[in-house]
């Protein structure tokens, strides 16, 4: 591939990490079902499960201050890998009945401390990863190197979700010794993504406190979607599409479980065969993000996530399916997966580089910071949101709502488009 051997070193660590990251992401890709299937977690719960996933991003101009100021980056991934990743050792002392569960909630809050504390660790972990492959990849193989760690990254969730998923309807217990593992996998991944070189750093005197910087960065966030108005609309599509998004997502776990009564391998089958898809679309996207403007790609992208929603909620109307190896597969469902195959394709490039498109290559990382700061801001009350309206209108009202919401999104982005 015309490697240098720095590049060779970089690419192999990265490769390793990213694959025993597959493992780690296959296993929690079951996550909300199991709490709520196997720990009979309530709906409102479920909802913070996935909002500490999210809500985290809210902190992420502080802890980018507190990054630049680290000098032993090596260190601070190992203690981040240490303090959030050994707590999931934790699930080996819950017990291994309903009845006990049922009994004592408290175990709820415990599995929901643990993870607040896993997702806490990403915000320090991801932000190095790009600093650490930008620091060691020339910029004409950055994209081909990514490219192939994130395949094989997808490759192996894949199959470890479908065996994880068989292995949970074998025994529904089976989260007690498989995440202590993965924590332990955890704390080997960020290791070996620790061993990656990155430049010593220089003796910077910051002239401001970590706090003035972080008031410094939120009032440059706030003049940027002022004065840039094409961000701005792309932003405000993105903030219609993230509630939307985010009001599904635990909903969309509910109705598996009490709508369609699916099993852990049905539903491991529909969290993961659109990545296929995804894996295929992916070159075809990437290359037509290059070249149209990202308001006019983002309404593939919501437009493919609105259908995605709408086949999963005709399945109510029309729950025809058949059943093959223990996965009940609805036909409506098909259409879900070849739409959100599309959406997984469009939203990996969206979401990743969209913001860099506005702005001049040294701002990127303001833009992108800004960018996952509205994330966890719209984090705050979206994904409770879609249960309290599930629990008062019902599955189909709350699918409704957010259909409503993309294409409000999509007819933004058209408008943006044609008019700024």
């Amino acid at each position: 591939m015309g490697l240098n051997e720095t590049e060779k070193t970089t690419f192999r660590l990265h490769g390793f990490y990213m694959a025993i990251e597959g493992i780690i992401l296959g296993v929690l890709a079951l996550n909300e079902f199991v709490f709520i299937k196997s720990l009979h977690g309530s709906n409102y719960q479920l909802s913070f499960l996935f909002q500490f996933s999210m809500l985290l991003f809210l902190f992420l101009v502080f802890i980018n201050e507190f990054i630049k100021r680290i000098k032993n980056r090596k260190m601070m991934l190992r203690v981040t890998a240490l303090l959030t990743r050994l707590p999931l050792l934790l699930l080996l002392f819950f017990p291994d009945n309903a009845q006990t569960i049922d009994a004592n909630h408290y175990y709820h809050y415990i599995f929901l401390g643990i993870f607040l504390v896993y997702f806490s660790g990403n915000i320090v972990i991801y932000p190095n990863i790009n600093f650490l492959l930008k620091t060691n990849y020339r910029h004409q193989n950055f994209g081909r190197l990514y490219s192939y760690a994130t395949s094989t990254n997808k490759i192996v969730m894949l199959i470890v979700t479908f065996a994880y998923g068989y292995l949970l309807d074998f025994d529904n217990y089976a989260f007690r010794y498989i995440i202590p593992v993965i924590g332990l996998l955890g704390v080997i991944s960020v290791f070996i993504l620790s061993e990656i070189k990155y430049p010593a750093n220089e003796k910077t005197e910051y002239k401001l406190s970590i706090f003035q910087s972080v008031k410094k960065s939120i009032l440059e966030m706030k003049d940027i979607l002022v004065s840039n108005i094409p961000y701005r609309h792309f932003e405000m599509g993105f903030m219609l599409y993230g509630i939307s998004f985010m009001m599904s997502v635990t909903v969309i776990t509910i109705y598996f479980y009490e709508q369609l009564d699916l099993n852990y391998a049905s539903v491991a089958f529909y969290r993961n065969a659109y990545n296929i898809l995804a894996i295929i679309l992916l070159p075809f996207f990437g290359k037509l993000l290059g070249e149209i403007d990202p308001r006019k790609f983002a309404v593939f992208t919501y437009s493919s996530m609105a259908l995605y929603i709408f086949f999963l909620m005709m399945t109510t109307y029309l729950p025809f399916s058949f059943e093959t190896y223990d996965i009940t597969i609805y036909y409506t469902l098909i259409f879900y997966i070849l739409f959100h195959g599309v959406f997984a394709a469009t939203m990996v490039l969206l979401w990743n580089i969209g913001s860099s498109y506005f702005c001049q290559p040294e701002e990127a990382g303001t833009y992108q910071s800004l960018h996952l700061s509205l994330t966890g801001a719209r984090a705050l009350v979206a994904p409770l949101f879609g249960v309290i309206f599930y629990e008062m209108f019902g599955f189909t009202f709350t699918f409704t709502l957010t259909i409503a919401c993309l294409i409000a999104a999509i007819g933004l982005m058209v408008w943006s488009y044609r008019n700024v």
